[in-house]
């Protein structure tokens, strides 16, 4: 966004931290030190933790011809990671969620691009996307119009491009054409080219005592307008740089364990990569409260249910048995969530963004010697594994699943 400034240099996660914390402060949003402490001991999530916390969905199914081309995917996969405001209409389109039709949306291009039709996903193929090719693509073509009442002749109808799928496409189109230009004005033919050279700037400034996650942060940022993810709350800068951060994690989480000449930052410490989903879920499970928020923004309306003690007290117990084939039949379409505003928006992924923070830190110095069993795990979760159960447990427990996610439209940044 051209009208908020970009952090000072040397401190893009210091500024995540920071102008979240100040955020949700200014808007009144309550975490309190027994919400914390309730959620980490309740059996909804010490029962599930060590099963979800790296559970992060980012990995491809495909051949790739060297550690290049899967860099390439997996950078594009992360700047299309958004959609989330569309979750409902696209269940209703398609039958996956956002996530998952950007997933099929790479996947078919990739597979178009393997037969000689063309490389998609390079700064040119990029920069020179259509909308036709990214519904083709997506094949949502015949979900792309809608029908309106012709101006001049009664009861005759017309299609035109409309609707929240040709939102979808447009957005997938713009980041696209916009990523591509960046790229090509810089020198790159891929992104992925672009993220290893950031990787690389980090990995030397290592070696000088700078946090190599935060040059490389800085180094995506300034370099791609989707990866720009803030906003003005109360007049003040709020930064998130969701996408930024996942990018490194992914490749932190993909390629760490391997022996490919790709530097690989150190990401336990990065701020949560906050979207709609984490804060949505924070406060359905108690932890964010915004019964006192600032009310001329809307904010304790958005979630009226959320303070009911007895739903409260079901959702941090452990999860009901689930029979499998059900649970494969009961797959509905998910309720719309409230639609917010891009302050309200932000002021909620900033809260999340600090109660994680506050989680880990309650975490670190809880006392669990009089616990049933043993936790002392708790004292070792870091940012990431948090951010990555909370998306995880989303989808894994049919009661969470039903949980209403606030929804932004029209933002490629979550």
């Amino acid at each position: 966004m051209s009208n908020v400034p970009l952090p000072p240099s040397g401190e893009y996660i210091k500024a995540v931290r920071e102008s979240s914390r100040a955020a949700r402060t200014k808007a009144n949003v309550s975490i309190t030190p027994e919400s914390i402490k309730r959620f980490l001991l309740s059996p909804a999530f010490t029962s599930t933790f060590a099963r979800l916390r790296s559970a992060h969905g980012m990995t491809m199914p495909l051949n790739f011809p060297s550690v290049a081309s899967e860099l390439n995917v997996l950078s594009v996969l992360s700047i299309l990671n958004f959609a989330s405001g569309y979750r409902v209409p696209l269940h209703k389109a398609t039958g996956r969620g956002a996530f998952d039709n950007i997933r099929a949306f790479i996947f078919g291009a990739w597979i178009t691009s393997s037969t000689g039709a063309g490389d998609d996903f390079s700064a040119e193929g990029m920069a020179s996307m259509t909308e036709a090719t990214v519904a083709d693509l997506m094949r949502v073509t015949d979900l792309i119009h809608v029908e309106r009442a012709h101006e001049s002749i009664p009861g005759v109808t017309v299609g035109e491009l409309g609707g929240p799928i040709w939102e979808v496409v447009q957005l997938i189109t713009k980041t696209l054409k916009e990523t591509g230009e960046a790229l090509k004005r810089g020198g790159y033919p891929d992104l992925g080219s672009f993220v290893l050279e950031a990787l690389k700037e980090g990995e030397k400034a290592k070696k000088a005592g700078k946090d190599e996650a935060d040059v490389a942060l800085e180094r995506l940022v300034r370099g791609i307008p989707a990866f720009q993810d803030m906003a003005l709350v109360y007049g003040q800068p709020v930064y998130c740089f969701k996408k930024a951060m996942l990018t490194l994690h992914s490749v932190a989480l993909r390629f760490g364990n391997s022996e490919s000449s790709i530097p690989i930052p150190r990401t336990t410490h990065l701020p949560i990569f906050s979207d709609n989903v984490i804060p949505s879920l924070l406060v359905h499970l108690g932890v964010i409260d915004l019964t006192n928020a600032d009310s001329s923004l809307g904010l304790p309306q958005l979630f009226p249910d959320a303070q009911n003690p007895e739903r409260l007290q079901a959702l941090l117990s452990a999860a009901e048995p689930v029979d499998p084939a059900a649970a494969k039949k009961e797959k509905e379409v998910p309720k719309e969530g409230p639609l917010l505003t891009v302050e309200q928006a932000f002021i909620l992924r900033a809260a999340a963004i600090d109660a994680c923070e506050l989680i880990v830190q309650t975490a670190q110095e809880l006392d669990t010697s009089d616990a049933a069993e043993d936790l002392s795990w708790l004292k070792g979760v870091t940012l990431p594994e948090i951010d990555a159960w909370i998306w995880a447990v989303a989808k894994d427990r049919p009661d969470y699943r039903k949980l209403e996610r606030f929804a932004l439209r029209n933002t490629a940044y979550f």
